[in-house]
């Protein structure tokens, strides 16, 4: 898309957008304190209709911003907590016979949701991992020869410890390519910390967290973020970095073309996010590590260190890349 087609998307359209993601982003930072940049994030994988992975040790808040961001649309929101003996069909569901007409039934499993919270995906096998695949990809389940469509919108939010951590299995790389984006929580500073440790002296805050859009207004903005405008300049630095990561000499595989399109409609909806109707480099370059570094893999990657390896030559690139004007 060129600066010619400026008029799908008004000023008018990306003020009104801006004012509901202001009042969204707010009421998730209103519980998830001091992780602004980490609930942009969430909400661009979100307008983008894509999925977000959450990698940090326990106990810094990935379930909580889980939570927030369902609690602060309204709409369906199911939690699966993945365990070793978790099976395929806990999560989509399957066929009960009914005595009554002598039928089978299909019943509906947590993966008919909104927003859907993969707890600590890596603690359940590989098997049970790849149920999410179609639904990630195609937003539909296949169960027993039948499919079946997902309400949009549609978030995976998962959240993954440590790989060094006891009890954990790796993601495969086709779960990995799923995920929009891959962040981490990180501690809090001091600070707020402190205001964690006051706010949650009566109870849980995100308990009492009231919606603030609804699912149809999440749709309304997904559509939105795909006529935001992105320069044919922006397409070529995109590709320019696609390119650079399968030419380099400590990467044995670079970005897919998925990829790519990822990192493209995010960027998209980070613009939105922005309060623009068109794309600039810098929303290329602030999204190349969440975006692209998971996608990669290294000749010498140590499994434990490959994800901060990956980011460290993502960055690499971006900086000796020439940034279009």
């Amino acid at each position: 898309m060129n600066q010619a087609d400026s008029s799908e998307l008004t000023e008018s359209g990306i003020r009104e957008f801006h004012v509901n993601l202001d009042s969204l982003l707010t009421n998730i930072a209103s519980v998830v304190l001091g992780k602004n940049e980490v609930t942009r994030l969430v909400v661009v994988a979100l307008l983008a209709e894509g999925h977000l992975l959450i990698e940090d040790v326990p106990g810094v808040g990935k379930t909580l911003l889980g939570r927030a961001i369902a609690a602060s649309i309204n709409c369906v929101f199911h939690r699966i907590q993945f365990t070793p003996d978790l099976l395929p069909s806990d999560i989509l569901g399957s066929s009960i016979y009914n005595a009554g007409t002598g039928e089978f039934v299909f019943k509906p499993g947590p993966i008919f949701s909104n927003v859907l919270l993969a707890d600590e995906i890596n603690r359940t096998t590989p098997r049970t991992q790849s149920a999410l695949l179609e639904a990630m990809s195609d937003r539909q389940v296949s169960v027993e020869g039948e499919t079946h469509h997902l309400s949009p919108p549609f978030l995976v939010l998962a959240t993954q410890n440590p790989y060094e951590f006891e009890g954990t299995y790796v993601l495969p790389e086709s779960q990995l390519d799923r995920f929009m984006i891959r962040i981490r929580m990180g501690y809090p500073i001091r600070a707020e910390e402190r205001k964690i440790l006051s706010s949650h002296r009566a109870g849980e805050p995100v308990e009492f967290l009231k919606p603030v859009l609804m699912a149809e207004q999440v749709v309304a903005m997904q559509n939105a973020v795909r006529r935001v405008r992105v320069d044919d300049a922006i397409s070529e630095y995109l590709l320019d970095i696609v390119h650079a990561t399968r030419k380099h000499d400590d990467l044995h595989v670079g970005v897919s073309t998925r990829g790519a399109l990822m990192l493209y409609r995010a960027a998209q909806s980070l613009a939105l996010v922005s309060g623009r109707n068109y794309v600039v480099p810098d929303d290329i370059k602030s999204l190349a590590v969440p975006v692209l570094s998971h996608r990669v893999v290294g000749k010498s990657f140590l499994q434990a260190g490959q994800f901060a390896a990956a980011e460290a030559i993502i960055r690499d690139i971006v900086d000796r890349l020439r940034v279009p004007s």
